[in-house]
């Protein structure tokens, strides 16, 4: 080692006249780098170094036959894993905080090199690990103040990110209120929750393949080159020019090493660690896929870590919202203030009077001025919000409901504080008249900033407004009316079918016939010629008995006295027993009177297409159940303007109404379903198919 000549030629002698066409090198140093640099340069021929650093390169290699393969994570695949997720949150400038000591210049060189974003603020706690370092933070937090979102920290592991956080703490403010992230990588298993906020962003490499599969790659790289190389010159690809160590070669001469190295400088393949390529004619790339994670509670409150983006090949895909904080720049006072517009609909929004005071101890407190005006809320709140403010106690409602619940999660999770109104039109809206209206045209006349309750999603709204994912998938549907009818002067024939209305007669008449038979042939029967009775027991004596035994009544008939005889008469009294049985609880529900109703297939039923004299159907004005209909099925649409409703509730009273107005009414199906449920008469049903499926 301190003759590099002699160790030159002692490796010239082993590797190159022996015929090794590459090296494959593990340095664990700088120092070794620099070695295997020199005799690469020296033997011509090419050396593959796989290196197992994070952070900077130690060292850039100098000679053209030195490749480098990266096992960890290159810096500059790390700035472009940082930018991309600042920038998927529309960032522009980012604040920067160092826990050990770096090469800041190249850093920040590179940076500048691969991004847009410049840093606001750079804080270098590179003296964390020094003695005291701890208290010097506690007296110098005022630095912390300067920060604002986002605060990248790099180069902190989880012991310095947690002394950080609790400075911040000390100085006054709260981690919570700014956007973190952690610039430097970590794997799954490194990921912890305690002593850290929520809202705070990691990443790490995903999967990241052992050493065997490494070298692997590495052999498969200049076994792809050298066969590529003996595709053009044999000679130089497979047969080493040097046979002797201290032979020079002739000018303009071209080595088997210089040969090879240009191939492997424009090789590429699908490895076992991913894609790999040569950059820049000496530098090794990998493919490599990132996961971003999130600190947030789970469903029983604890912080967990959970995968909000992925990135690979250079493209990160992130969830919206993975920034989770309270504050969006220092100094901020109270939390974003949104007014909210809802729209009576049951059951997602119910709405009952407010407390004397003025108060909503269950649900919203919620304003139905019903206007519009932009200008008569704004006073109203004010009004509200004041110490000495009056609003009229008409004006005050509770708003209560599954999208009410679902405003306070969504209020608690981003955080906002919001005021709450009920839309003066009471419609959806749509484009009438050259403008919009009901929530549409509040949203767009800036009057709210987000509308809460049951609104479908269509394609005319999604062009001027936007969206939320759906939280609630639904369909349109058909509601009808029943009607009883009264029952004939026969319904009581109804419970039991003809023929075995026909064959208890002829039993109970053979029963009679038979019990006549018995009697008269038996010694002991009334008869003349048993025991000289006085009494007879003839055939219309049993048909008396039989037809008394059947219905059930105590009348004076005459009894067998054989033995047969009352053996038979007791078994038609248990089929009797059985017969009266089934009758009386089928006849109750036949009694009751037999239910009609409107029957329709679904939208495509022709008594909607070519309606008859005095069908009459309708929806809700402006919804998106009028908007499917004006769209799909126009005439229909226009016969049945005349019948539209303000309101669910108003087109079910007009079902309901003696004599009904409406025959049908289409809504969204999950609304008729609820109504439905809650008919006391039993009235209300929905028929036919459910059709165009929709989100709200």
């Amino acid at each position: 080692a301190r003759d590099p000549g002699s160790l030159a030629r002692w490796l010239c002698g082993a590797l190159v006249v022996r015929g090794v066409v590459a090296v494959l090198a593990l340095p664990r140093s700088r120092r070794e780098l620099l070695q295997l640099d020199f005799l690469a340069a020296a033997l011509q021929i090419p050396f593959l170094s796989l290196l197992d650093t994070r952070g900077p390169l130690p060292f850039r290699a100098q000679s053209p036959f030195h490749f480098h393969m990266e096992r960890q994570s290159s810096l500059e695949m790390l700035v472009d894993v940082l930018v991309s997720v600042l920038q998927a949150n529309n960032w522009q400038e980012t604040n920067l905080v160092l826990c050990h000591p770096w090469d800041i210049s190249g850093f920040l060189g590179l940076w500048t090199r691969r991004s847009q974003l410049f840093f606001r603020t750079v804080l270098d706690l590179g003296y964390l690990d020094e003695p005291g370092a701890t208290s010097y933070l506690q007296q110098h937090g005022e630095h912390f103040r300067t920060l604002s979102n986002p605060v990248l920290l790099l180069g902190c592991d989880l012991r310095r990110t947690r002394l950080i956080f609790q400075a911040v703490e000390e100085s006054g403010l709260s981690p919570q209120e700014f956007h973190w992230m952690l610039g430097s990588p970590l794997s799954a298993s490194e990921l912890q929750t305690e002593g850290l906020p929520l809202g705070l962003l990691a990443y790490g490499e995903v999967s990241r393949p052992p050493l065997e599969l490494f070298v692997q790659d590495a052999v498969e790289l200049v076994s792809r080159a050298i066969a590529s190389a003996a595709r053009i010159r044999p000679d130089l690809a497979l047969l080493q020019t040097m046979v002797n160590c201290n032979d020079r070669r002739r000018a303009g001469g071209e080595s088997s090493g210089v040969f090879l190295s240009r191939f492997m400088a424009n090789t590429s393949f699908h490895g076992r660690t991913g894609t790999v390529r040569v950059e820049n004619a000496t530098l090794v790339r990998l493919e490599q896929q990132f996961r971003v994670w999130s600190l947030r509670r789970d469903s029983q409150g604890e912080p967990t870590w959970v995968t909000v983006g992925v990135w690979r090949q250079g493209n990160l895909e992130l969830e919206e919202g993975a920034w989770q904080s309270r504050r969006t720049s220092p100094g901020e006072g109270p939390r974003m203030k949104l007014r909210v517009v809802t729209l009576v609909e049951h059951p997602f929004v119910f709405t009952r009077e407010a407390d004397e005071d003025g108060s909503c101890p269950a649900g919203q407190l919620c304003l139905d001025p019903g206007t519009n005006d932009s200008a008569v809320l704004d006073t109203l709140f004010e009004e509200l919000g004041a110490e000495n403010g009056s609003v009229p106690r008409a004006y005050k409602r509770c708003c209560y409901g599954y999208c009410i619940d679902l405003l306070e999660k969504l209020a608690e999770d981003m955080p906002f504080d919001f005021e709450l109104y009920i839309v003066g039109d009471g419609k959806y809206g749509a484009w009438k008249n050259g403008r919009w209206t009901g929530l549409v045209g509040d949203l767009l006349s800036g009057t709210a900033h987000m509308a809460v309750t049951s609104f479908s999603i269509n394609s005319a709204r999604s062009k001027v407004i936007d969206f939320t994912s759906p939280f609630f998938s639904t369909s349109l549907g058909i509601l009808v009316r029943t009607k009883d009818t009264a029952s004939p002067i026969g319904a009581f024939m109804w419970p039991l079918h003809w023929t075995m209305w026909v064959g208890i007669f002829v039993a109970l008449h053979m029963t009679a016939l038979f019990l006549t038979l018995y009697e008269w042939k038996s010694p002991y029967g009334m008869t003349p010629h048993g025991r000289n009775r006085m009494k007879i027991f003839s055939y219309s004596s049993a048909l008396n008995l039989c037809y008394a035994i059947l219905f059930g009544r105590t009348v004076s008939s005459k009894t067998p006295k054989c033995w047969t005889g009352r053996f038979l008469m007791n078994l038609w009294a248990i089929f009797c027993l059985l017969v009266l049985s089934s009758y009386t609880a089928n006849l109750a529900a036949v009694m009751v009177g037999d239910k009609t109703f409107e029957e329709l297939s679904g939208i495509h039923d022709p008594k909607l297409h070519h309606p008859s004299q005095g069908f009459r159907f309708g929806t809700v004005w402006e919804s998106s159940a009028e908007e499917y209909i004006k769209k799909s099925f126009p005439e229909m649409h226009e016969y049945m303007r005349r019948y539209n409703v303000p309101t669910t509730p108003a087109g079910v009273t007009m079902l309901k109404t003696e004599p009904p107005k409406l025959n049908a009414f289409i809504m969204d199906k999950s609304l008729l379903d609820y109504e439905v449920s809650i008919d006391s008469d039993c009235k209300l049903l929905t028929v036919g198919k459910p059709f165009a499926i929709e989100g709200w």
